[in-house]
């Protein structure tokens, strides 16, 4: 027969309890691993960002406790005929499910936690984050996109500051969990050029070797401070022109 224990009497038992005679015995079961986490390390705290990178560290960080199945149960009824067993069950499922919402509630910066604390256990507190943050998510990821469909550039700023704007639109889809591959990037930039660079745009479409973003940054970059160059030269030439061609004022005379 396996090793049994008392049960202790401050509430919290074991979830397998075996009732003989008068004295009620626990059989040996798993705990949670509160110490070692292994492999979830514990998230950093949750400040209303980034909802969906927080809850796969939190849910990570929860199942290396063994606590990630109270995201998903709720607890037993006693009902009217009940004995030790069952009770040390709802006791023992209490005490665990106390322990997830507050690793979970420990996980949110002050203010959320405030606002957060009353839901009544684990399941209930991580639908209500879910309900709120996914929802945002969501609408955020449509800004994302809408942003990167209407971006196009114009004449009146360098192409190079402009190619930065459009490298921190992609740098946000990314970050909401979109991928984009490099050809498309590639394509996308060539395509959001500006008006003025319509010749240059026809060349790289149709070159027939593939570029990466970041080679064809550095010949955009090339391409403008050539133009720039030219710009300078042309503007040299102009005011030398004028210069050599404007009349010569007549002689006062003596």
């Amino acid at each position: 027969m396996a090793t049994s224990e008392t049960i202790p009497k401050t509430g919290l038992v074991h979830p397998n309890v075996q009732h003989d005679g008068g004295t009620v015995y626990a059989t040996p079961y798993v705990a949670p691993a509160h110490g070692s986490i292994g492999l979830g390390e514990r998230p950093e705290k949750f400040n209303g960002k980034d909802f969906k990178r927080w809850q796969y560290k939190m849910l990570l960080y929860l199942t290396t406790l063994n606590l990630a199945r109270f995201l998903q149960e709720d607890a037993s009824d006693l009902g009217e005929n009940f004995d030790w067993q069952t009770v040390a069950a709802v006791d023992a499922w209490k005490h665990s499910d106390f322990l997830c919402k507050n690793y979970i509630l420990n996980g949110l910066n002050n203010a959320l936690y405030s606002m957060y604390n009353p839901m009544i256990n684990g399941k209930t507190l991580w639908e209500s984050l879910e309900r709120k943050y996914k929802t945002e998510d969501s609408g955020s990821k449509k800004f994302v996109v809408d942003k990167f469909l209407d971006f196009k550039m114009v004449d009146s700023k360098t192409v190079i500051s402009q190619v930065q704007e459009f490298q921190l639109i992609l740098h946000d889809i990314h970050a909401g969990g979109m991928v984009l591959g490099e050809s498309f990037q590639v394509a996308a930039l060539i395509e959001k050029l500006p008006p003025t660079w319509k010749d240059f745009k026809n060349y790289l479409k149709h070159k027939h070797k593939e570029m990466k973003l970041e080679d064809l940054i550095v010949r955009l970059r090339i391409k403008e401070d050539n133009r720039q160059s030219e710009k300078k030269a042309d503007v040299t030439v102009v005011s030398w022109e004028t210069i050599v061609k404007r009349p010569l004022a007549p002689l006062p005379d003596k």
